[in-house]
Parts: C-alpha cells; sequence; structure tokens
C-alpha cells in the first residue's frame, strides 16, 4: 500500500483564568480594590471587559478610557496591590466543570498541550495545585515573554513548550484577547463562554468553535479531530 504523508502533530494552548479555572470574577474585584486604593473609581464592567489583556496593558486601556495619569512607577505599584488582592481570594478560586478531566483525558491520549497565561507566575502558579497538575506542568506566564495578550508571545512560546508549529496549535480562550492573540500567532482559536464574552463575540474575534466551558470541549473533542483512537 502506497505510504501517504502523514498529519502534523496538533497542541493545544490553554488560557488560564475563565478557560481552566474559574476566576475572573475574582479578578475583577481585585483590580477594583487596587484602583480604589489609589483614589480610581471605576465600574466592574468596565474592568471585566479588559480581563485577558496583561497588565500593563489593562491599566493603560482602563487609565485612557478615563483621561487619568499614571506614572510609570504608580502602575508597577498598581499590578503588585492587584495580585496582593487576588492572593487573599485565592481561596474561592474553584477549577472550571471538566478542566481537571480534559486535561488529563489529552495527557492519557498523548496530544500535547501547555497553559499560556497573560498573569504573572506569582498568581498563576497557584492554579497549578487546583487542577492537580505538578510543577514542571508546560507554563508560560506574563514573566517569560516581552508581550503578553493581545500580543502572540504567549502562545508562540506555549507552542515551542508543545514542540508544535504555531500553525498546528489550537487556542482555547474565554476573552477576545485571547483570539486576537491566536489569529495573530497563525493559531486556530477556540471559544469557552465561562469567562463571560458571548458567543457572538468569540465568533467574531476569530473562533473557530465555542462551547460552554472545559466539559462541553470534553464531549466534543470529536470535533477538534482528537478522537478515541489517537
Amino acid at each position: 500500500m502506497r505510504d501517504f504523508p502523514q498529519a502534523p502533530t496538533a497542541a493545544f494552548l490553554f488560557d488560564l483564568d475563565g478557560t481552566l479555572i474559574d476566576s475572573v470574577y475574582q479578578h475583577v474585584v481585585a483590580w477594583r480594590q487596587a484602583l480604589s486604593g489609589m483614589g480610581i473609581d471605576l465600574s466592574v464592567w468596565r474592568i471585566h471587559r479588559r480581563i485577558g489583556m496583561s497588565g500593563g496593558l489593562f491599566v493603560s486601556a482602563l487609565l485612557r478610557e478615563t483621561g487619568l495619569k499614571l506614572s510609570r512607577e504608580q502602575i508597577d505599584e498598581l499590578q503588585t496591590h492587584h495580585a496582593e488582592a487576588y492572593e487573599q481570594q485565592a481561596h474561592s478560586v474553584r477549577p472550571l466543570p471538566g478542566a481537571v478531566e480534559l486535561l488529563g483525558e489529552l495527557t492519557e491520549r498523548g496530544v500535547p498541550w501547555a497553559i499560556c497565561t497573560s498573569g504573572y507566575a506569582r498568581t498563576a502558579r497557584l492554579a497549578l495545585g487546583l487542577l492537580g497538575l505538578p510543577d514542571d506542568t508546560p507554563m508560560v506566564t506574563r514573566d517569560m515573554v516581552r508581550r503578553a495578550k493581545p500580543d502572540p508571545d504567549l502562545f508562540l512560546a506555549g507552542a515551542a513548550f508543545a514542540g508544535v508549529d504555531p500553525t498546528h496549535a489550537m487556542v482555547v480562550g474565554d476573552s477576545v484577547w485571547d483570539l486576537l492573540a491566536a489569529r495573530r500567532a497563525g493559531a486556530l482559536g477556540i471559544g469557552v463562554l465561562s469567562g463571560g464574552y458571548g458567543r457572538d463575540e468569540l465568533e467574531r474575534a476569530g473562533a473557530f468553535r465555542v462551547y460552554a466551558d472545559p466539559a462541553d470541549m470534553l464531549d466534543r473533542l470529536d470535533e477538534l479531530g482528537v478522537r478515541q483512537s489517537d
């Protein structure tokens, strides 16, 4: 029988907050607390719309909307206050439905994956224990790249961790910033609704498929080319 070329290995690159762990609103509250501590009063919905960006870009975008000005030192201080406020709430964060099982299933089937988050290691690595993952889990954090989402650096680094070309990766995220970064990396975007963005928003940002949460995605892995025989 004639040998035909094999399909290249695909990998999944997962955002963290709102995608694998139910932490978006803890981040929103932490940012509001940090902002209030510096005398900046912003509505929760304005903060939520920017979750998923890097902390520095997040602050710059919010300040642009309000017309306020902060120095580089004040922005750094604000990010530190956010991290401290988030750590105070970390006990209330839980894995999203199906997240642990989804990662376990991909591992069992030999499908490479990595976690790519705009969060710094200080807060992001708290999630490894929640997800039952070892310390050497492939995770790319803000500390490790030059720019975070919506730039593609996190997902380019994640693809390198997973040992695949970015064009053979599928990015799973809950925000338009994840999907914009995925497109810029040349990867296929998959949306989940568990971070608060709507299906239409995710599809307009480039999502090939949209699932309710990791459990829904796990039930439909065959739609993404992951079959029982893999």
